[in-house]
């Protein structure tokens, strides 16, 4: 079932033991992703990132960078990597309580990309895309980390530079994550 902006996001705040959770669906020429997001950890970037995908913004857009190894980027409706929405975001990565929240940077992390300036955020993610957690160390703590592949990896190790974001959808669903006490 798909829900408003709001209701998705507010499912996502109060939801007790974070038993239900925001996740996108990113569908592709090569199969479909899902990504667990995680608001407790960047709340304004969740925030951000749902209301783009609730507008439709993310649809048709590719993905204008590969790095082997590394990530594969999008969210440039340009395609060039210089696009966004018009609008940034505050670096939640600068906020030492969540990012203390904030997934460390390994394979399937998605996170925000951004220029030198840390509030420049707005619509351009990455996902890593490599096994090893060594090419990412400079990145933890420099980067807002917000979600998580959960599912669909090995369409994500396929994608390349121009590959396309058919449509991508939000929902609130059962974690898939089991819950320990």
């Amino acid at each position: 079932m798909r829900f408003s902006l709001l209701g998705v996001f507010c499912a996502a705040i109060v939801s007790c033991n974070n038993d239900q959770l925001p996740y996108v669906t990113i569908e592709t020429e090569k199969g479909n992703i899902i990504i667990e997001l995680y608001p407790d950890a960047a709340p304004t970037t969740v925030e951000n990132f749902a209301r783009l995908i609730e507008s439709g913004y993310y649809d048709g857009v590719i993905f204008h960078r590969h790095v082997p190894v590394f990530v594969i980027q999008g969210g440039d409706p340009q395609g060039t990597g210089s696009g966004g929405p018009g609008w940034t975001i505050p670096g939640e990565f600068q906020d030492p309580e969540l990012r203390d929240k904030m997934p460390v940077h390994e394979k399937g992390v998605v996170a925000m990309a951004r220029t030198q300036n840390p509030d420049s955020a707005g619509s351009q993610f990455y996902i890593c895309i490599s096994s090893d957690p060594t090419p990412y160390a400079h990145l933890n703590g420099s980067y807002t980390t917000f979600g998580e592949v959960i599912e669909g990896m090995d369409v994500v190790d396929a994608l390349r530079e121009r590959d396309a974001m058919n449509k991508v959808t939000i929902e609130i669903t059962q974690s898939h994550r089991s819950i320990s006490n």
